[in-house]
């Protein structure tokens, strides 16, 4: 016969509740250190998007390699790299990165020095080559462009530009390679592309 006094936290039901509480409590510390990847629900396009540790870092570390202009209509800071100069007479392709500290995000423009848009790019390696038309666009129509040069960059191509029905070299010192190499590192490590 039962008695009226049966204990309802048995000693199994006390280890049941443990393991449970234990289980729900390493559930919630795992899942909260493994939060970053939310869902964006905002419509916000985060392409250009620019978080502060990687300001930071190029702003402390990378931007003395560039010269700066302020744009203070555009409230935006234009990012030249040194070792990315023309002369008067010389035509070139330049890319510069700018900074929107107002939206924190970053772009990057293709300024065309000497010459008008559009430009015809030639990429030429071994027994390969192709030709890039680029229009004097938007910062997605920019993205793309380097997007689609960045292959032959890491095959080391030679690019050539056309001017006036003949094919100049573009980027050919060791020095303007590395600077282009460096400039487009650094805008995608500002991305975290």
């Amino acid at each position: 016969m039962k008695s009226g006094k049966d204990p309802i936290l048995t000693p199994e039901l006390l280890k049941i509740i443990k393991i449970f509480g234990l289980a729900s409590i390493a559930l919630v510390l795992v899942f909260s250190l493994f939060n970053e990847k939310r869902a964006n629900n905002t419509g916000d396009d985060l392409t250009f998007r620019v978080n502060d540790s990687n300001r930071l870092f190029f702003l402390n570390l990378k931007a003395i390699h560039y010269d700066q202009e302020k744009n203070q209509d555009a409230k935006m800071t234009l990012y030249r790299h040194s070792d990315l100069s023309y002369s008067e007479d010389e035509v070139g392709l330049i890319p510069i990165i700018l900074l929107n500290p107002a939206k924190d995000e970053a772009y990057l423009y293709l300024e065309a020095i000497n010459t008008d848009w559009p430009l015809k790019i030639k990429a030429v390696v071994a027994q390969d080559s192709t030709e890039f038309q680029f229009e004097n666009g938007n910062r997605e129509q920019f993205l793309a462009y380097v997007n689609n040069i960045r292959p032959w960059m890491d095959q080391e191509a030679s690019f050539f530009i056309k001017i006036n029905e003949k094919w100049t070299p573009l980027w050919s010192t060791p020095d303007e390679k590395k600077a282009l190499e460096e400039t487009l590192n650094d805008y995608f490590q500002l991305l975290e592309q």
